[in-house]
């Protein structure tokens, strides 16, 4: 397994000398997807100067671009996911995470099946896209709080079946999992379809050994389901430079009593 930190590369120096092996960006605020090539330029340059690979991105999309409802413009979501493929790309992004809960939100009293209808129609033009691109694009539960759709591993591995692209795969959220109680059966059978996985302690989403927190479940599920690919912690620090080493310990200490070897 490699363990990275969902940050800014100003950090990446610190985690590199706590033993991480990659970092996660915001797609937003990292590849300027909003902005033009001259805005991206000068990010590019420090992305790939990175002390340590930016090898996942996250925050897909943004709310103004809505996956469902009646407002959706494919043409401009098109246009979107082929500008946000091509930059992670050219920094080395290999996996972006699509969880993007604003986006993807069904409006109130909007049609479910209808919204699902949407989403798939999202996820079959998302695929091909961005694996012309060479990037894999994970799909993230989100916990019922934060979204009203794609909410459990179950639901979420369901979509990613429909959609039915090998550039379309999921990803596993300790902190959604737990906060919602989701199933653990859930978890072990859709591993097949987990490509990437984020960790948070479950009562204040803080960064692993900042409180109390016992992920051997969580654990056990990835290794029982054959789970060896990145994971990244999503969470809040009180000082990244003194809790980064206790952090990477607490991940690989659960890991090695789930029987991965470290």
């Amino acid at each position: 397994m490699r363990y990275g930190v969902c940050t800014d590369p100003v950090n990446a120096p610190v985690l590199a000398q706590a033993g991480f092996n990659f970092i996660e960006l915001h797609v937003q605020n990292h590849l300027k997807t909003l902005a033009d090539e001259a805005a991206f330029a000068p990010e590019l340059a420090r992305l790939r100067a990175s002390a340590l690979p930016c090898e996942a991105a996250n925050c897909f999309l943004p709310a103004s671009l809505p996956i469902t409802g009646p407002h959706v413009d494919m043409d401009a979501l098109a246009a979107y996911v082929d500008l946000a493929c091509k930059r992670a790309a050219q920094a080395g992004i290999q996996t972006i995470v699509f969880g993007s809960g604003g986006a993807r939100r069904i409006p109130d009293g909007f049609s479910r099946e209808e919204a699902w209808r949407q989403l798939i129609a999202f996820g079959k033009m998302l695929g091909p896209v961005a694996q012309k691109h060479g990037v894999l694009i994970v799909v993230e539960p989100l916990n019922r709080r934060e979204c009203n759709v794609l909410n459990g591993v179950g639901e979420s591995a369901e979509y990613v079946r429909q959609v039915d692209h090998p550039a379309i795969r999921l990803l596993v959220d300790a902190y959604h999992w737990a906060l919602d109680n989701d199933s653990y059966d859930d978890l072990v059978n859709s591993m097949p379809l987990i490509a990437h996985a984020h960790i948070a302690t479950y009562t204040s989403r803080k960064a692993p050994g900042l409180e109390a927190c016992d992920f051997t479940r969580f654990f056990e599920a990835l290794k029982k389901g054959g789970f060896d690919g990145r994971l990244s912690i999503e969470g809040h620090w009180d000082n990244m430079e003194q809790n980064a080493p206790q952090a990477l310990r607490v991940l690989e200490d659960f890991a090695r009593a789930t029987g991965y070897k470290i």
